[in-house]
């Protein structure tokens, strides 16, 4: 399951974070457990990198890894907050400031950034802040983290096509149906995978817990200013 309520729903501050520490607590799997690809790489040739934050990670990497055409592997992480090479015990507290994200590798000539995006928007709900459904805590927040201009510009773009949705149908079950989603640049938050208990977890645990819940709207698809 996810890591519980937290700390509550104010993020701390740097000096409030744990040191961390200058090197991961516990080694991560080589290959992923269901498409048997590299976790931490080599990549192939032509693959981007793609991170999202929207709950849970558990059932959240089940979403991208079960996405028809280009997805080569996907592993969860903590990204987004102050302590370097968090544990799971830290996350925890909300004291470090990371949220649960999913790293999506992903060929882009067979899948398109906007459709991971699609996905995202769709399987969660983006309006709650600090909360989903029954997970509340600064680590199930909503984030999106851009490698690049073109990505942070297609993020941008599909919030603004999802607000609209979620407007026009009266949806969102938060912040009065507002859209709270950052959108943030990869290179100033590190990703650091987590160990390997959380790894496809619901492929280990079919039955096992997954919080996440969207809003019923679909992504508008047909809006999109280009296919990329």
């Amino acid at each position: 399951m996810s890591f519980g309520r937290g700390r509550g729903v104010r993020m701390p501050t740097p000096d409030e974070a744990p040191p961390g520490r200058s090197a991961s607590a516990y080694e991560v799997p080589e290959k992923h457990a269901v498409l048997g690809t590299a976790l931490l790489g080599p990549y192939p040739e032509g693959c981007e990198v793609a991170d999202f934050a929207l709950g849970c990670f558990w059932g959240a990497e089940r979403r991208f890894w079960q996405l028809p055409g280009g997805v080569r592997t996907t592993l969860v992480g903590f990204q987004g907050g102050f302590t370097p090479y968090p544990v799971d015990d830290e996350v925890r507290t909300g004291l470090t400031g990371h949220a649960e994200t999913v790293r999506v590798v992903f060929d882009p000539a067979r899948v398109s950034y906007r459709a991971l995006l699609a996905l995202f928007w769709e399987s969660h709900d983006p309006t709650q802040g600090f909360r989903q459904g029954n997970d509340v805590g600064t680590h199930v927040r909503s984030i999106v983290f851009t490698h690049s201009p073109a990505q942070h510009a297609a993020a941008e773009e599909t919030r603004a096509l999802y607000q609209r949705a979620l407007s026009a149908a009266g949806r969102g079950g938060g912040s009065g149906g507002a859209i709270t989603t950052d959108i943030l640049p990869a290179a100033e938050h590190p990703f650091y995978p987590a160990r390997e208990y959380h790894q496809q977890y619901l492929h280990k645990n079919p039955a096992g817990y997954c919080g996440l819940g969207g809003t019923g709207v679909s992504f508008p698809v047909g809006a999109m200013k280009s296919p990329g």
